[in-house]
């Protein structure tokens, strides 16, 4: 069984009011090492901090932050990290929020998923799982209609039909059931990469893109959305199979079904992840443990009668 603390992480924070050399001297506060302005010919315009272990962190400019003029518009771009190494990322993110760069509603989070024990199967069932869920998933990330319309859209039934009625066995096919076609060479602007899942990435660099993020600046909900990425990665390896069956998302029941998916599906339970919980719950609405509301709570008279009846399976005591 592979464990979430054996995924491989790399993650892309978007943000603006600060320019690349400052983001880069906020990040260099916290991981050592020098930075060095790269500048052109990159398009990119990166600064690059190598930090004390010798990894290399990158500031880079993004054209989709409109909000900002060009000097301020930075993206993060880490080394790739493991599971150990997150404090420290949490740490970053507060040294360049103190410093004063924001997370506009324009700005995206972009965490990249790897392991050596990924498989095309574990693919297909990842991308089966997030199918499944995603109107909920959408709703706990708080992802507006503009991202998910542009850059994190929803995924491809036509993909998720293809993976379901031929389950891929090679990466071969894999490939082609994601473009339509067999594509030797992906493009790394491949328009097939705007999607909550991009199997692009996979085919360019061995690491899948879950782009269904809303930007944040908040050290607590990037570690939310890491460990959560990593959860569906290893749940995706461990499963035999995974259903694709769309679940609509219902706002009365919605905390409540989210929590479900994190402690039943993807183990997030107990004291360790009480903060990971409580951010992908803050956005739904509803009652976190009783499906339909605290009013459905049993009585003293109802709870015999459910011991014995079997009622009572349609509440998830809570753990936090």
């Amino acid at each position: 069984m592979v464990t979430l603390e054996e995924i491989k992480i790399g993650v892309e924070v978007e943000t603006t009011m600060l320019t690349r050399r400052e983001v880069a001297e906020a990040i260099r506060t916290v991981v050592g090492g020098t930075v060095e302005h790269i500048g052109t010919p990159s398009c990119y315009d990166p600064y690059r901090i190598t930090d004390a272990r010798g990894l290399v962190w990158n500031v880079v400019a993004d054209s989709s932050l409109t909000s900002a003029p060009p000097e301020k518009r930075a993206e993060i771009v880490s080394p790739i990290l493991g599971y150990d190494d997150i404090p420290q990322l949490q740490e970053i993110i507060r040294a360049v929020r103190r410093a004063g760069a924001r997370a506009g509603a324009d700005a995206g989070l972009h965490v990249h998923v790897s392991s050596e024990h990924v498989t095309p199967k574990a693919l297909a069932n990842l991308c089966k799982m997030v199918y499944k869920q995603e109107e909920i998933i959408y709703a706990a990330l708080g992802v507006s209609d503009a991202r998910k319309a542009r850059y994190c859209k929803p995924l491809n039934p036509d993909f998720i039909r293809r993976i379901c009625t031929n389950p891929p066995r090679t990466y071969t096919q894999l490939n082609t059931q994601w473009y339509g076609r067999y594509t030797e060479h992906p493009q790394r602007y491949d328009q097939t990469r705007y999607c909550a899942i991009n199997l692009n990435g996979w085919f360019i660099r061995s690491a899948v893109e879950i782009r269904c993020w809303q930007g944040s600046l908040h050290a607590g909900e990037v570690r939310a959305a890491i460990i959560f990425c990593m959860a569906l990665l290893a749940k995706a390896i461990n499963s035999k199979a995974a259903s694709a069956k769309k679940r609509t998302f219902d706002p009365a029941s919605g905390r409540y079904d989210m929590r479900v998916l994190l402690i039943s599906a993807l183990g997030l339970n107990g004291e360790r992840y009480k903060s990971v919980r409580k951010h992908l719950l803050s956005r739904i609405p509803g009652d976190s443990a009783f499906k339909w509301g605290k009013s459905q709570r049993p009585t003293r008279t109802t709870k015999k009668a459910e011991a014995i009846t079997g009622a009572e399976a349609e509440v998830l005591q809570p753990s936090c």
